[in-house]
């Protein structure tokens, strides 16, 4: 039938001692290499009826040696017979009838794999010569995305469109490897004494069509992240949050190129390197965070440090409309403790016309308005404002 378990997690003990020949990962591998052939180990033709040894070519009694952290496929004729996605020791045998054509493991693979071995299992009896290939299941790292020219979102925080171009790294991990050799693996890459699949590789065209949907993912996924009311609506946290934007871009990626459920991919951490902005975008970020400085305790302590320095003005060139209307914002914030200067610089009260003292009030008024709509005074201290210059 297929692959006969003979120990887990055997490849430091003893069995792996005992079989002087045994099939396994090849020695120096890139640590971004995702499909590489087995190979064999040893000094004779003890692998079976292999007796030729040919490379990652497995028959009735060949022993193979599963480590830690890769699944091993088996191939007939172009077709998936078997996976062992489980660290240990297995032995092929065709014929044996306690030998099994899967192995799925523990946790996340499991059914992902179950389901796809479903879909595409061997529809006979396994002949006599497979085809033995591993798969990495661990995390693939230095898979760089970077833009040439500004992209565009819309973005929570600034409540606008903005632009930038940005550079970056991210993980990769294959959760279905019967998925990813199916549907995504060229067959240059599964056939006898086949290529290294490596992600990083720039003459890998499979590889650098992935990039190029990563990098039309980045606007979607930069917006879904900003958007979000959880991650604050906040550019800056990304850097910060590799998990959350990772979620944000596998997200996108799966939303536009169905990486998990076609091809058993999927981001698992991102490393933003840099975000620059365009020019529009940058000025609008200065024009919201003076704004944002304006706001609560910190606004008022900007007002007050304004206000006394519009004294100082006032006092300086001896003008008295100066010191009039900053009055109105010295109230606002609490500054009734501030003094009008006194001197040739102060003004002696007179009496004004009553048509004067109405527009004294309408321009009091206005002013008090305008605080309001710029968000320095309260509702409650406008309607004081206000029930203050009508006398009421």
């Amino acid at each position: 039938m297929g692959l006969i378990q003979a120990a887990v997690g055997a490849i430091g003990g003893t069995l792996a001692d005992q079989w002087k020949d045994f099939f396994t990962i090849p020695d120096g591998l890139p640590q971004t290499a995702a499909i590489f052939p087995a190979v064999p180990h040893g000094t004779n033709a003890g692998r079976g009826s292999n007796t030729k040894g040919s490379e990652n070519i497995i028959t009735n009694g060949s022993k193979i040696i599963v480590p830690e952290g890769y699944g091993l496929l088996l191939l007939e004729n172009g077709k998936i017979t078997g996976l062992a996605a489980e660290a240990g020791a297995y032995e092929w045998n065709s014929n044996d009838i306690n030998s099994k054509s899967i192995f799925a493991g523990n946790g996340i693979l499991d059914p992902l794999i179950m389901q796809s071995w479903e879909r595409f299992k061997f529809g006979g009896q396994p002949g006599s010569q497979q085809l033995a290939i591993f798969v990495s299941l661990k995390e693939l790292p230095n898979n760089r995305f970077g833009t040439q020219s500004e992209i565009y979102w819309d973005d929570g925080y600034l409540n606008a469109q903005v632009g930038a171009m940005t550079r970056g790294s991210y993980t990769l991990k294959i959760v279905d490897p019967i998925l990813f050799v199916k549907n995504f693996v060229p067959a240059t890459f599964i056939q006898p004494g086949g290529q290294v699949f490596d992600f990083t590789d720039i003459d890998n065209d499979a590889a650098s069509q992935l990039f190029n949907e990563v990098v039309s993912s980045l606007a979607p996924a930069f917006s879904a992240y900003t958007n979000d009311p959880s991650k604050g609506n906040r550019m800056n946290k990304i850097q910060q949050d590799s998990l959350g934007f990772a979620k944000s871009l596998s997200e996108a990626v799966e939303s536009g190129y169905q990486w998990k459920s076609d091809r058993g991919l999927e981001i698992v951490k991102t490393a933003i390197v840099s975000i620059e902005y365009d020019e529009n975008t940058r000025e609008l970020l200065k024009t919201v965070q003076r704004a944002d400085a304006l706001m609560g305790a910190r606004g008022n302590s900007n007002l007050q440090a304004s206000v006394a320095s519009g004294f100082q003005s006032a006092g300086q060139t001896g003008g008295a409309g100066g010191v009039m209307g900053l009055g109105i914002a010295a109230g606002a914030v609490g500054l009734g403790g501030l003094q009008q200067p006194v001197g040739a610089a102060a003004v002696a009260p007179q009496a004004a016309a009553p048509a004067a003292a109405e527009d004294d009030t309408i321009a009091k008024l206005k002013k008090a308005k305008d605080m309001l709509d710029l968000g320095l005074i309260s509702q409650a201290d406008y309607d004081a404002l206000k029930a203050k210059a009508l006398g009421l």
